[in-house]
C-alpha cells in the first residue's frame, strides 16, 4: 500500500473543480484509491464520496492507493494536489 498525506492550503478547500481533478485522475488507475479525513475514509473514484467529507482549508487529508500500480496512482495524484491544493 502507498500512501501521501498532505494538509489543504488552498482557501476553498477541495470544492467542486480540484474535487474533479482527483477523482478523473485516480479513475485512470486499477488500484483501489481512498481519501481520508477527519476518521472518514471514502472512494477517490467517486465525487460524490469526496464532497461529502467538506473538506476545508487548513484539513490534514491522506490518500492511500493499494493494487497493481499504487505507486503511480500516488505520484499522479501528488501532482494534483501540488497544484495548488496543498502544501
Amino acid at each position: 500500500m502507498a500512501e501521501q498525506t498532505y494538509k489543504i492550503t488552498a482557501e476553498t478547500g477541495i470544492h467542486a473543480r480540484p474535487a474533479t481533478q482527483l477523482v478523473n485522475k485516480a479513475g485512470q488507475y486499477e488500484s483501489e484509491v481512498t481519501l481520508e479525513y477527519n476518521g472518514k475514509s471514502v472512494n477517490l473514484k467517486s465525487i460524490m464520496g469526496v464532497m461529502s467529507l467538506g473538506v476545508g482549508q487548513g484539513s490534514e487529508v491522506t490518500i492511500k492507493a493499494e493494487g497493481p500500480d499504487e505507486e503511480e496512482a500516488i505520484s499522479a495524484l501528488d501532482e494534483v494536489m501540488k497544484q495548488g491544493l496543498s502544501e
